[in-house]
């Protein structure tokens, strides 16, 4: 008899057609968003009940985007553990079971699967755009924007329709909770589509960017674009309705208004991109949304209420513009997938981290009773910051690796 022998089984990569990587990509990226947006409408009505006091509400709005920053940098260590594919389907479990937990209405466990939904949400922004740059290179700048105008509906799509869902199933816990269906669909369809194979050498190769990138002025500027962007958004997602709210604003219009503003991010999402590839220099383009943004915030807190849908749809413009840009830059700042993975974890980790002061510091000023003049102060602040961050990270440099495994970072006007 002949003696068996075992060999290791090993898994043949199946490129998914481009039409479906894109839809897949598109799928997961709708649940980034209402997890974040959708609990924003509903803090009125959760507040009104006196069973939160607004120093706790202000910490569910900061927990999330805290955790985006805190678990990020562990993206590339989980794509080197498990691969990248079987790291997003892990994240998708654990974000369909934190929404779930959401919808218990018991203190702990909303905050258990608030921290849940934001590990999650770190580990698939960040793996997405190394994804993207690895599957489709060729274009990864504009398929960053389309990636990001799924995130921007679906943002749109948590805030405008959570007070609905709590209306029609008799509950904000079950609002919550319902977004859980979404992130279970995709998670389906990412099984499906996407087969698990052994994990990818790509990234085993990686290891060694992190630390190098501390080094490099490019990672921090790029980190500190994206963390200051970012904070800007996530006090919109965490407190604007609120604002709205004592403004005179009915619940179901503020969150309409900050639904409408978030749908029009779609347009400069999938529009920025384009637009700053006409040109090697992204200022430009970066300098534009800001100006969008500090324009949306000034009609939409200080205006007359006539002003409120233009000020919301150029908050929008600018918002979604701003975010697209950050991303894109996070690509077209890489040499290769190698790095705009590790570049990626630092923008993102880092950036989150820093972000997560914005909704807690504009929680702290409502229980203080600052008004609405103070916090925009502090909104323009934050813009000013990051219009100086876009200065920089938006030259024509590139990270790359040199001929002896080293990480440079060159000038694309002189080749150097």
């Amino acid at each position: 008899m002949l003696p068996i022998t075992y060999l290791p089984i090993t898994y043949q990569r199946k490129n998914p057609s481009r039409l479906k990587f894109i839809l897949l990509m598109v799928l997961v990226g709708l649940n980034l968003r209402p997890a974040l947006s959708s609990l924003a409408p509903l803090l009125p009505r959760i507040a009104g009940e006196g069973e939160l006091s607004i120093v706790t509400l202000s910490l569910l709005t900061t927990l999330p985007v805290l955790c985006l920053g805190l678990f990020a940098p562990f993206a590339p260590w989980f794509a080197r553990k498990l691969g990248i594919e079987r790291s997003l389907a892990l994240a998708l479990i654990v974000l369909s079971a934190g929404l779930a937990l959401r919808g218990i209405p018991t203190a702990p466990l909303l905050f258990i699967g608030t921290l849940l939904v934001g590990a999650a949400i770190g580990i698939l922004g960040t793996l997405l755009p190394a994804l993207v740059k690895r599957e489709l290179a060729d274009s990864a700048d504009l398929m960053t924007g389309v990636y990001t105008m799924a995130l921007c509906l679906g943002g749109a799509l948590g805030s405008g329709l959570s007070i609905p869902l709590a209306n029609l199933l008799g509950s904000w816990s079950l609002s919550l909770m319902a977004w859980a269906g979404l992130a279970l669909s995709a998670l389906a369809a990412w099984w499906w589509v996407m087969p698990q194979p052994a994990p990818n050498s790509e990234h085993q190769a990686s290891s060694g960017y992190a630390r190098a990138l501390l080094s490099k002025p490019l990672a921090w500027q790029v980190m500190l674009l994206m963390g200051s962007q970012s904070s800007l958004a996530y006090i919109v997602f965490g407190w604007l309705p609120t604002l709205l709210v004592k403004q005179g604003y009915t619940e179901n219009e503020a969150g309409w208004l900050m639904g409408g503003s978030i749908l029009t991010q779609l347009i400069s999402a999938l529009a920025a991109p384009w637009l700053a590839r006409m040109n090697r220099d992204q200022r430009p383009a970066l300098m534009a949304v800001f100006c969008l943004i500090a324009a949306g915030l000034l009609m939409l807190l200080l205006g007359s209420p006539a002003l409120r849908w233009p000020g919301a749809i150029l908050l929008g413009l600018g918002q979604g513009g701003s975010f697209s840009l950050a991303l894109t830059l996070i690509v077209l700042r890489s040499g290769n997938a190698k790095i705009a993975g590790e570049l990626s974890a630092l923008a993102q980790g880092g950036g989150y981290t820093l972000a997560a002061l914005g909704p807690l510091a504009v929680g702290l000023m409502l229980d203080a009773g600052v008004g609405i003049q103070g916090i925009t102060w502090l909104l323009l602040i934050i813009l000013a910051f990051s219009a100086c961050m876009a200065v920089l990270a938006g030259r024509q440099h590139r990270l790359e690796i040199d001929a002896k495994g080293g990480l440079i970072t060159i000038d694309l006007r002189q080749g150097l």
